[in-house]
């Protein structure tokens, strides 16, 4: 198994972040390591959607875990191997602490965790941008 995760605080509210997370057909505009996304239904436990990452064939996922300004994590199964994104908000008094976790499970998980991961910081920096503007 692979882990990784990164968190950085903002002074956007929760709810600007949140809003960013559940615009799930806008996420290009944050994590630049996405060139399409579509989610089939609205943003809930069990909507499923299509994502195609640079250099990468389009690939389904499933959100599997969602509680209303507080955490979602959606799944991406490729071959033998589970990619779990965990998305998790926490108050933090004037502001909102952002971190994101990604869990890889399966054969090779370890070789290409850093390469999935790499733009993490970037992603967080853009979205925190982003709702800090709204």
């Amino acid at each position: 198994m692979y882990a990784y995760e990164h968190t950085m605080d903002t002074t956007a509210p929760t709810a600007a972040i949140w809003a960013l997370y559940a615009d799930v057909n806008g996420w290009t505009a944050w994590d630049t390591s996405v060139l399409q996304i579509n989610l089939e239904g609205p943003f809930e436990v069990g909507a499923e959607g299509t994502m195609t990452p640079e250099g990468q064939d389009t690939v389904r996922f499933r959100i599997v875990e969602l509680l209303t300004n507080e955490l979602f994590t959606d799944e991406t199964v490729v071959g033998e191997l589970t990619l779990r994104f965990i998305h998790k908000l926490e108050d933090a008094g004037a502001g909102t602490r952002v971190t994101h976790r990604v869990e890889i499970i399966g054969p090779g998980a370890e070789q290409i965790g850093p390469m999935v991961t790499s733009d993490v910081p970037d992603a967080m920096a853009a979205l925190i941008k982003l709702a800090e503007a709204s």
